[in-house]
């Protein structure tokens, strides 16, 4: 197994791997047996979203706490980020086949006390369980699946655990979809992730361990074992001299800094090329987090209802657009990624973000502005102390419409009964409670709490599926890509490490800010707040961030030893020539 260099997944090296795996079906075995971690990965951080619609309807304090809204969401973040990091502890301690045992029995007990949780603190309990699994998952399948793999197809296997990850949130909004008419719904969401945790726990049983482990562990005979399965015979000797060769560097490495997770961090941050690599590493992942992608993914139900569609199956059929234009990009990141660069796609992607959501912010804003008019009579009419408290004092002057609007209604935590002639004439501003919203449904009329029925709902939509279609290529994948070449081999996981908890932090303070942000500063200003964010991210990825396409890790490290600086920055010599001055 060469552990020298990384192996590119280019057009050609498509061609190669389904070559190889139908060949040797055993290699496609192991990697989609390990890559259901990433189904489970991108199922459980997207199923919340739907979900999340129906557990506000079954529990009152939901639907009138978004702070318990966010921790319901971002719970499973938090578990994440221990996950990972304990996660990284039990890979080289017990392995990676035993680390996927644990996190599917971590994915089944979430689901299990989800599916029958009583009250929302049990979800969130459950949420935590998953979001330990979550964690474990999103670091330990890939390397899993690395490790497992034949040198010169890798790059391709192991881009497949990203697809499988928006697939897996693909497949999440359809089971939210097809379980919206089913007595339990929200249970039936949360339960079904039960299900591939355990198929993939049955397949991992009958599976081996990674080679590189085995023989890090010095079970030579089983490393040979395995790896006489997945290469030709001819090969077999080659990378056991190989792996030989990097097992005995990274010994020595550790004979001269230490083995204990203390010198080891001692010895990454004493050494310039790994800072430069993490400065790298976590700005990129940072920056993935800080464009709102995890907003859309968590809350897209919630946030196409923000743009007027009342109705929960709507919102949620129109969510599976974008978690589908999601997995989308995956593939083409597959395709593009070694052959335009990583810095080249990460930049593009981030001004097709940023317009996209100064675009998104200026809709929500006109959105709200041209919000349906409030019609003061039907207000104090529509029933029996039934007139929104804020709005009273003005129903009872009979207020003409244009004084209030459905959106500052909802803001002062009333509901508004659209009018039953016309979706956009002014209508009823009335006390936010389940028996209000069936007396207006019952009127054949729609109930809207969220947001406000709009001309413009439409146009958000369109740019919230190119917003997706811009990210998902470039700041989607690229970032994992980048760290798991930015570092050198004997730091490559404990710098990995550090960058994906700081990936997981930064996702935890978004998801758990994004509702607490659009009730204090609307939807248009929590875009723009976003879009404010992704520009200081591109400004960081432009200064820090290196073209790392088509070079071996040692290039790599010649490169952050001298120290990374754009072409702008470089000094040139009287020839016109640039000269390096770090």
């Amino acid at each position: 197994m060469v552990e020298g260099g990384i192996t590119k997944a280019d057009k050609t090296e498509f061609t190669e791997c389904w070559r190889t795996t139908w060949k040797t079906p055993y290699i496609m075995r192991l990697a989609l047996s390990a890559g259901i971690g990433g189904l489970l990965f991108g199922y459980d951080t997207g199923v919340i979203s739907g979900a999340l619609l129906f557990i506000k309807e079954d529990f009152d304090e939901v639907d009138k706490k978004t702070w318990l809204q966010s921790t319901i969401v971002s719970m499973a973040v938090a578990g994440a980020i221990v996950g990972a990091a304990v996660g990284g502890w039990i890979n080289d301690r017990f392995g990676r086949r035993m680390s996927i045992l644990i996190a599917d029995v971590l994915f089944l007990i979430g689901a299990i006390v989800m599916a029958f949780a009583p009250a929302p603190w049990v979800i969130i309990v459950g949420r935590i369980f998953v979001g330990f699994g979550v964690g474990m998952a999103s670091m330990t399948s890939p390397l899993y699946i690395s490790e497992a793999s034949p040198a010169r197809i890798r790059g391709a296997l192991v881009s497949t655990n990203g697809l499988l990850i928006t697939g897996g949130q693909f497949f999440s909004y359809l089971i939210n979809l097809a379980f919206v008419h089913t007595p339990g719904t929200w249970r039936w969401m949360l339960g079904v992730a039960g299900i591939p945790a355990i198929v993939q726990f049955v397949l991992m049983l009958s599976l081996p361990e990674s080679p590189r482990w085995l023989y890090r562990k010095d079970r030579v005979a089983e490393s040979r074992a395995i790896l006489e399965r997945i290469y030709p015979a001819d090969e077999v000797e080659a990378e056991m001299e190989a792996l030989k060769q990097s097992v005995e560097a990274e010994k020595a490495d550790e004979a001269i800094i230490g083995d204990s997770f203390t010198a080891k961090m001692k010895g990454a941050f004493g050494n310039p090329v790994v800072r430069r690599g993490l400065a790298a590493g976590i700005t990129v992942q940072v920056a993935q987090q800080f464009v709102g992608i995890n907003t859309v993914m968590y809350y897209s139900p919630s946030i196409v209802q923000f743009a007027g569609y009342a109705s929960n199956k709507t919102a949620m059929a129109l969510s599976l657009i974008t978690s589908g234009l999601n997995a989308l990009g995956s593939i083409v990141s597959m395709m593009f990624v070694d052959r335009y660069g990583r810095r080249k796609l990460m930049i593009i992607s981030m001004f097709g973000i940023i317009t996209c959501l100064i675009i998104l912010a200026v809709v929500f804003s006109q959105a709200a502005i041209h919000a349906p008019k409030i019609d003061a009579l039907e207000s104090r009419t529509f029933a029996p102390n039934a007139t929104c408290s804020a709005y009273a004092p003005l129903a009872a002057e009979n207020a003409p419409p244009s004084r209030w609007n459905c959106m500052k209604c909802l803001r002062s935590e009333c509901g508004f009964c659209a009018s039953g002639v016309q979706p956009y004439a002014p209508g009823a501003c009335v006390v936010l409670s389940d028996e209000m919203k069936a007396t207006c449904s019952s009127r054949g009329r729609t109930f809207f709490k969220d947001g406000c029925p709009s001309k413009f709902g439409f146009l958000a939509i369109v740019f919230l599926g190119l917003y997706i279609v811009v990210y998902a290529p470039g700041m989607g994948t690229v970032p994992w890509i980048v760290n798991s070449e930015i570092y050198p081999l004997r730091y490559r996981g404990l710098g990995g490490g550090i960058a994906a908890v700081s990936n997981w932090v930064s996702n935890l303070i978004v998801s758990e800010s994004f509702l607490s942000l659009t009730h204090a500063l609307g939807s248009s200003g929590t875009f723009l707040l976003f879009a404010g964010f992704s520009t200081i991210g591109l400004f960081f990825i432009w200064l820090l961030v290196p073209e790392t396409k088509g070079l071996q890790f040692e290039e790599v490290e010649k490169l952050l030893e001298v120290g990374y600086k754009p072409s702008l920055l470089r000094r040139r010599n009287k020839k016109g020539k640039e000269v390096d001055t770090a």
